[in-house]
């Protein structure tokens, strides 16, 4: 299970004991239910370009639109919002209503995404949550908690029952820190990832039988966490030796002990880490710096074919991270929607783009919108979920713009350098290349002409 070599023109991520009481048959009270509407679907209305911000050239098919400012009184959340594999829940930590610069509660929230419209659950306790906790949605509308608890980690789950909130309590592990991983594409398993010394420890620490339960450890300094299949088997992590040296994502097989082999292999020396992976179609983005520098790369998952590394990821004074693959394009991977968040001077906003495109659409996020969260519908929409001062709980729909267009000519020499708008330059502008399939580890990191 290895994903190949990189394109020449450059060198050098409940426990479940007995379910909690079943919620209440009264229907749950949506948190801002009565200012909902179609409009608030659509969802884009108020994104605009700060003064100031650097306005991109539109591509074709491109919405020239860019970040959207954090409406005004909006608490910052101190942890992300979190997606089920299938995208019919979230959760969040959020902040009580309160005066401007007063010290506010933080709570658990969830967000029910999969009905004709969205609706977000408040679940407080009766005390108020520490920003460092971290909340993960199940697929059965639960939502499991990571609290600390001087040296421990503590975890629940938390349901609505009627007007309060329900507490089921699953253990707890002795560990200074863990991170909980993105949810198991089962909907009712949840792992964390604790670092020690010279060891990385895997838990289960919902889905379980009987309270967290340690799956695997293993050697080195382990992050990331990117599931590789829908059975929730296989996960994806990035790796650092104990002795140190490069990072490379490893597979991790749960189904055998948590057996770990390579996964990303491009060069000898280079960081490669998986950012992302689309088990229908095989699609993997990736991070690293075999080609000399830290880019932006995809490639296929058991494919000898290079992973590529597009100019068009790499827009200047920006960051570009992935955070959605659109699903069920089976064995198209080039033809999968790419969401990507992009960081800059002036805030954050959102990125479209297709492999085969080979262009990169910067498009104006809906205010609110919790930054790098969304998922793709199968027939190529992106669902971005937001909150403000008008809408607490709202989906922006943004369909996938195309690639129909001509690419721009390029102005470079070399085959490297892209134009203003944020386009991959046309492999028309030289004679096509006729490579040899070369596995990951024997990659060459520059192109050349096998002999006829």
């Amino acid at each position: 299970m290895t994903a190949c070599a990189i394109e020449g023109g450059t060198a050098g991520a409940a426990t479940t004991a007995d379910p909690g009481p079943e919620e209440s048959g009264e229907p749950e009270e949506p948190v801002g239910a009565e200012s909902a509407g179609l409009e608030r679907a659509a969802g884009l209305e108020g994104a605009a370009w700060p003064e100031g911000a650097p306005e991109p050239e539109g591509a074709a098919g491109a919405v020239p639109a860019g970040p959207a400012a954090p409406w005004a009184g909006a608490p910052r959340a101190p942890g992300t919002f979190t997606l089920t594999a299938d995208g019919a829940y979230g959760a969040r930590l959020t902040a009580a209503p309160g005066a401007p610069g007063e010290q506010r509660a933080w709570y658990p929230e969830r967000w029910t995404l999969d009905g004709p419209e969205p609706y977000a659950v408040p679940l407080p306790l009766h005390q108020p949550e520490e920003p460092d906790a971290q909340v993960v949605p199940l697929a059965d509308g639960r939502v499991l908690i990571r609290r600390r608890v001087a040296d421990r980690q503590m975890f629940s789950l938390l349901y609505p029952t009627g007007p309060a909130t329900g507490e089921l309590a699953l253990g707890a592990v002795e560990c200074d820190g863990m991170t909980l991983l993105p949810p198991s594409p089962d909907g009712s398993s949840v792992y964390g990832l604790s670092a020690g010394d010279h060891s990385s420890l895997l838990w289960l620490v919902a889905g379980g039988a009987f309270g967290p339960e340690l799956v695997a450890e293993i050697p080195g300094h382990c992050s990331g966490g990117v599931w590789l299949d829908r059975a929730g088997r296989m996960l994806a992590l990035d790796r650092q030796l104990p002795g140190g040296g490069p990072v490379k994502a490893v597979a991790v097989d749960l189904e055998r002990n948590g057996e770990v082999t390579p996964l990303l292999q491009i060069a000898p020396s280079s960081d490669d880490r998986l950012l992302l992976a689309e088990p229908d179609s095989g699609l993997l983005l990736i991070r690293s710096d075999a080609p000399g520098h830290d880019r932006l790369g995809w490639g296929v998952l058991g494919s000898c074919l290079p992973v590529r590394f597009p100019e068009c990821l790499r827009p200047a004074d920006v960051a570009v991270t992935p955070f959605a693959v659109q699903p069920g394009q089976m064995l198209m991977p080039e033809s999968c929607a790419v969401a990507l968040r992009i960081d800059g001077a002036a805030g954050s906003w959102v990125g479209i783009w297709r492999p085969q495109g080979r262009r990169l659409h910067q498009l104006a996020a809906p205010e609110g919108w919790s930054a790098g969260a969304g998922y793709w519908s199968r027939d190529g929409v992106l669902h971005l979920p937001y909150a403000n001062a008008a809408t607490p709980c709202a989906v922006a729909r943004i369909e996938a713009p195309g690639d129909d267009g001509p690419l721009p000519e390029t102005g470079g020499t070399d085959g490297t350098d892209g134009d203003a708008s944020g386009t991959e330059p046309s492999g028309a502008v030289t004679p096509p290349v006729v490579c040899k399939p070369v596995p990951l580890g024997q990659a060459p990191l520059h192109r050349t002409a096998s002999p006829d």
